[in-house]
């Protein structure tokens, strides 16, 4: 009977939605010859290159392209894929490219040439001009959207893919920069983007492919991370993958499922229900569900790698002296969304995006709660990234009134039941309560953190593109495993630089910011990105201590981010002499007896101590014990001491999670944070 009724409610959730997320046939794929997504209507081009074009077409057939006046035919092979490539041109537009195969044309218009930026992290470079409120907001958001409309600056997002094996092609679609765009686009890019079309007086076209909560091995190839021990065992256990994803996409296939990416977020889920009534009943059974601990982040459960929608429930025995009395129930913070019911009647939930770190708090009335066993359960849907009821044991209680003196803790074992899958923009709604038992198994954990798939589903597809180079926002995912990055990073940015076959490309990338990781690892991960920019040709980095929130891992300025990667780019690449790219960078120190003067790069006009005596420094005697150091600017230089080191053999700056040091250069970008020393933690 439960199951009738879970299979009923999808119906009719299924008929009433069908419409709305009805997928629109893209033009470019109504004809016999198609092309990858990002050639399309309102693309920009990359000026003074080569411009390769390629696609599928009837296998033998002749293609034509047609783009400024320059024509090039080519046979598809056997396979069907063609390519070719057309002469550079400067900047301008718009243009028309045909493409022709027979009696079938392809004509995408109000196509620019100009300078092409592919723009990729997790979070901070995800995070979008609308901010994720309430507590992921950027700053003076609602007027930057209204201002975003620029007609040369053109946006394509590259939806949310994992894939196992590498892909020819991806989802997305150019548009051009308008506040209903943009605002829903990375933030740091279109300040970048913003600063170049101003500063250049080009079309700009900017490529977003960003995950949140992604480590950098997942944007990495398979040949390349090959090459590291430490994953040599998901390595080899690729192949088994690759089997068991086809299998799992195979088993998705059979049930209804529809595309998260043409809806709004938030409206979407409050008004989604899939059999919610049978779930949150009393009389429903849940012995079979699986059992999980509670808090804990759902990922270290047996239910693993897992986006979608979890049901959570469990009983609890309430004394007799608490009817008749209205209770909070807190359950301490939510990844991502929550609706909860009590003896089957919903009395709360957050269902909308961003409020994944808030504490959940609700009361429930009088008239639900009875003497002896009472059901709690909770509707959980998970986005991305780690989901479930994650915070302190001691946040999880059920208590009488609003400050009690009385708690019955709910920390301990709960029933899940997984109803619903998100697998990249698609989600996928189980027909019933035992479907997730039927579930392929995989031999590895399949998500965006593992590594390479978000390479083979989101970066592999635009390799052949031109582009001037990439921005990068990312490593807060692997704090905690700075000297592996050191090596990683490096190996990425060759990667992807061998894919494109352009040269050494610039890559400029985003130091992490401050922020309270509670372990003290960042100040090493920070290292090791600026070791990345000591070791890698054509590289810059963006120092944000001053723009950072200690308190929140996605900081509000995204303004000052996007122009300082605009620096480098504009020096680096465009030969702006005016412009200096970066704060001090630390190149050597010398010991001048019980003193040690600190040398830097880029100290442009001269070193300042913003808002009093120099901050962040410490220094070391043979002992190896740091102790916070007093410091002054000499000239282009910085002295360092300590009364009780006579012989001091390190200085470290800016060296916790949340330094925040005053150190800066006369053109106002701050220092980076390093260490003299090659000591072991």
């Amino acid at each position: 009977m439960k199951r009738a009724l879970v299979v009923a409610g999808l119906m009719v959730l299924w008929i009433a939605i069908a419409g709305l997320f009805a997928e629109p046939v893209r033009g470019e794929e109504a004809v016999g010859i198609r092309l990858p997504r990002i050639f399309g209507s309102n693309m920009v081009l990359q000026l003074q290159v080569p411009i390769r074009v390629w696609g599928w077409a009837a296998p033998g057939s002749l293609v034509t392209v047609k783009f400024a006046g320059q024509e090039r035919s080519v046979a598809a092979g056997g396979d069907g894929k063609w390519a070719v490539t057309l002469p550079p041109l400067e900047a301008g537009g718009p243009h028309e490219m045909i493409v022709a195969s027979g009696r079938d044309t392809l004509r995408l218009e109000n196509v620019l040439v100009g300078e092409v930026w592919l723009c990729s992290g997790q979070s901070n470079m995800e995070m979008p001009l609308a901010g994720w409120p309430p507590r992921d907001t950027l700053l003076n958001s609602a007027e930057e959207i209204r201002k975003a409309d620029f007609p040369s600056i053109r946006l394509f997002k590259v939806e949310r893919s994992v894939a196992t094996e590498p892909q020819e092609d991806c989802t997305g679609r150019w548009a051009l920069c308008q506040p209903q765009t943009a605002a829903n686009f990375s933030a740091a890019a279109y300040f970048f983007g913003r600063e170049l079309h101003r500063r250049l007086g080009v079309p700009i076209g900017l490529i977003e492919s960003t995950w949140g909560g992604t480590p950098a091995e997942a944007w990495m190839s398979r040949e390349v991370l090959a090459g590291f021990p430490d994953f040599a065992e998901t390595i080899q256990n690729f192949d088994q993958l690759q089997v068991a994803a086809r299998q799992l996409e195979a088993w998705l296939s059979r049930f209804p499922s529809f595309d998260l990416s043409t809806v709004d977020e938030n409206s979407f889920w409050e008004a989604y229900d899939h059999g919610d009534a049978s779930y949150a009943a009393p009389e429903t059974p849940d012995s079979s569900w699986l059992a999980v601990p509670v808090p804990r982040a759902w990922e270290n459960t047996s239910l693993g790698e897992f986006d979608g929608v979890v049901w959570f429930r469990t009983w609890v025995e309430l004394p007799a002296a608490w009817s008749g009395k209205d209770l909070t129930l807190s359950l301490g913070p939510i990844d991502d969304m929550d609706r909860v019911y009590f003896n089957g009647q919903r009395v709360g939930g957050i269902e909308k995006a961003g409020y994944w770190n808030i504490d959940r708090t609700y009361t429930v009335p009088a008239h639900l709660v009875r003497p002896g066993r009472n059901l709690i359960a909770v509707r959980v849907i998970d986005l991305r990234g780690g989901g479930g009821i994650y915070g302190r044991r001691e946040q999880l209680f059920l208590a009488p009134g609003e400050k009690p003196l009385q708690k019955l803790s709910l920390a301990g074992q709960w029933r899940i039941c997984p109803v619903a899958e998100i697998r990249g923009s698609r989600l996928y709604l189980y027909p019933g309560a035992e479907a997730f038992r039927e579930r392929p198994q995989l031999p590895v954990a399949l998500g965006a953190r593992t590594p390479t798939v978000l390479f083979n589903g989101m970066i592999r597809p635009l390799v052949g593109y031109g582009i001037r180079g990439v921005i990068w926002y990312q490593g807060e995912s692997n704090v905690g495993r700075a000297e592996q990055y050191a090596r990683l990073f490096p190996a990425l940015i060759q990667d992807w630089r061998s894919r494109w076959g352009l040269g050494p490309f610039p890559f400029y990338f985003v130091q992490i910011a401050p922020y309270n990781y509670g372990n003290g690892l960042s100040p090493f991960l920070r290292e090791a990105q600026l070791l990345t920019y000591r070791r890698v040709e054509n590289t810059g980095i963006v120092v944000t201590t001053d723009i950072g929130n200690p308190e929140n891992i996605h900081p509000a300025n995204k303004q000052e981010v996007g122009r300082r990667l605009a620096l480098w780019a504009l020096a680096q690449t465009y030969g702006f002499q005016d412009i200096l790219p970066s704060g001090p960078l630390f190149r050597e120190m010398k010991l001048e007896g019980n003193r040690a003067r600190i040398f830097f790069d880029f100290v442009g006009s001269g070193l300042v101590a913003r808002g009093g005596p120099l901050t962040g420094f410490e220094i070391a005697g043979p002992d190896r014990v740091f102790r916070p150091a007093q410091a002054r600017i000499e000239g282009l230089t910085v002295i360092v001491w300590h009364p009780e080191v006579r012989e001091p053999a390190a200085v470290r700056f800016g060296w916790s999670d949340t330094a925040q040091p005053n150190l800066f250069n006369s053109e106002g970008l701050p220092a980076s944070p390093f260490r003299t020393d090659t000591w072991e933690r």
